[in-house]
């Protein structure tokens, strides 16, 4: 009886340790949830393509936006999706740079790439797209 009952026990430790790693992995975090603008020197954006890179002048909208993203399991496969990646550099106010590449449904930190939640990531595509237009607009004049 006493063998049945420790089978039991072993059994359902291994199901509620399997139910934790699932939940912990689905759940992900929040990289920047505590950034602020003051943290941020300067940032600028590459768009790739085209190439081009614009200054950020306005650091708040962008902090905005890095604070909602949600990062899950770290996954290289991201080196095998095509598409157009927005590299953001980011000088801190310690002196150290980020750079933070959102690569729908991926977000590269630091050269580390992980699955993503998309709306955050894709907002951060269309932060660089307008702010590539803006500069586009103002060199036609």
């Amino acid at each position: 009886m006493k063998k049945k009952t420790w089978i039991i026990l072993f059994i359902s430790l291994v199901i509620i340790l399997a139910i934790g790693i699932i939940c912990y992995k689905s759940i992900g975090r929040r990289p920047y949830k505590s950034l602020e603008a003051v943290d941020i020197v300067s940032a600028s954006v590459e768009l790739l393509p085209p190439d081009e890179t614009v200054q950020i002048i306005e650091i708040k909208e962008l902090v905005e936006y890095l604070k909602e993203v949600v990062i899950y399991e770290q996954d290289d496969s991201w080196m095998e999706y095509a598409g157009q990646a927005t590299v953001f550099t980011l000088t801190m106010a310690d002196g150290t740079v980020e750079e933070v590449t959102a690569y729908n449904p991926f977000v590269i930190i630091n050269g580390v790439g992980y699955r993503t939640k998309y709306e955050p990531c894709e907002q951060l595509n269309n932060l660089a797209n307008r702010l590539l237009h803006r500069k586009k607009e103002l060199q036609e004049r």
